[in-house]
């Protein structure tokens, strides 16, 4: 008993050890990792890519928290719109009372969050921001080059053709609206409300737009009928598609190859199928030739499924398969299609009198889209 004593001893010295000595290495973390917290909280962070940018950042934690209390004040009473109005002078987004206030940054980080993971075009294509019109130019190809030696004369070269790609500025708005009583109760969570009422407006435009848009007024979508034409007769600036399936409907796999391999091999090492939930029904039902569905569901939660080796997204604002529509395309859309986010971000205005006891909130946001390079898309177009 004694041994098992001494034994039993020596364990519970050596733990003692062992966390005092761990306990000082966590304390010394602790301490840098506070110290850090401080000065992050304290500096400008470049490139922070918010609405809230100063000279390229953000606002610092304590601006923020400033902010949103004024803006609070001012969204449920009208109260103090000058001390909103000096702390946002202070941003490069200056304060502009006749184009609103902007909402704080918890309320556009959550709509931001919420349209990640409702919109499919904000998940696969290119995002970037811009304080005016943005505008890249374009290679139409055209220009010329090949091999030399240490020696010889390089002959000149011809200059590629270029265009350029301007997306028109366009406006979305939402225009909630409350009663003057639920604001003035301090528990209605006036935040939450804010989030809810404009992401669901928000999502809404921007899923069709980013689809189907037209470009008056609003963003030019993928889908474009006067400016698809079969892949044989592709020319800059056109979208491809090929033809398959019956006149309503999508009956075997081949369609489905044709469409990946109607895509240049460099643009379909990063390609995504984009669909419907209707049409990924129909394609879930879809065999190879020894009788294996050619849809894979995601092998990790939230991760894509999988059809001919490459992911799926759902964007309920594509067609349903019937005559002559375009329900599966396939492309990277990282090169296809690039949005352009305003970084003059929310802006709301309140109205608290149009209609007695009702409060408005207009709120907008500036943003651009288009196919920046229709080579990197090709549609899969219902016909016999």
């Amino acid at each position: 008993m004694s041994d098992l004593k001494d034994t039993l001893d020596q364990i519970g010295s050596a733990f003692k050890k062992f966390r005092g000595e761990n306990d000082e290495k966590i304390n010394g973390m602790s301490e840098q990792l506070n110290a850090l917290d401080t000065v992050v909280g304290r500096l400008i962070i470049p490139g922070g890519g918010s609405s809230y940018a100063t000279g390229g950042g953000r606002m610092s934690t304590g601006a923020e928290n400033e902010h949103k209390e004024k803006f609070m004040a001012w969204a449920r009473q009208g109260t103090d719109p000058d001390g909103l109005k000096t702390i946002e002078a202070s941003m490069s987004t200056l304060s502009d009372p006749d184009g609103g206030y902007l909402v704080p940054v918890e309320v556009d980080k959550n709509i931001e969050k919420l349209a990640l993971a409702s919109v499919a075009m904000r998940r696969i294509a290119t995002i970037k921001t811009s304080k005016g019109e943005y505008k890249r130019p374009l290679s139409k190809g055209g220009t010329d080059g090949g091999w030399v030696g240490e020696k010889e004369n390089r002959s000149e070269t011809d200059t590629p053709e270029l265009a350029i790609f301007a997306p028109p500025m366009c406006e979305i708005y939402a225009n909630p609206k409350t009663t003057q009583k639920l604001l003035d109760m301090s528990e209605f969570d006036i935040a939450g409300w804010f989030t809810d009422e404009i992401n669901n407006v928000f999502i809404e435009k921007e899923g069709t737009g980013f689809i189907s848009g037209d470009g008056v007024g609003r963003v030019h979508g993928i889908i474009d009928e006067s400016k698809m034409v079969a892949d044989a007769s592709w020319a800059f600036g056109k979208t491809g598609f090929i033809t398959g399936g019956h006149a309503t409907l999508i009956n075997n796999a081949d369609a489905l190859i044709d469409l990946q391999h109607a895509l240049k091999p460099i643009y379909r090492q990063n390609g995504t199928f984009l669909m419907n939930d209707n049409t990924l029904s129909v394609v879930r039902r879809l065999k190879d030739g020894d009788g294996n569905y050619i849809w894979m569901p995601g092998l990790m939660e939230n991760s894509p499924d999988i059809l001919l080796g490459k992911p799926i997204e759902i964007d309920d604002n594509m067609p349903d398969i019937g005559a002559d529509a375009f329900p599966i395309c396939f492309g990277d859309f990282k090169r296809a299609y690039t949005i352009v986010d305003h970084t003059s971000g929310i802006r709301m205005l309140r109205d608290p009198y149009s209609e007695k006891g009702f409060v408005s909130f207009y709120t907008t946001k500036r943003l651009a889209g288009g196919i920046s390079n229709a080579q990197a898309l090709k549609f899969l177009k219902i016909s016999t």
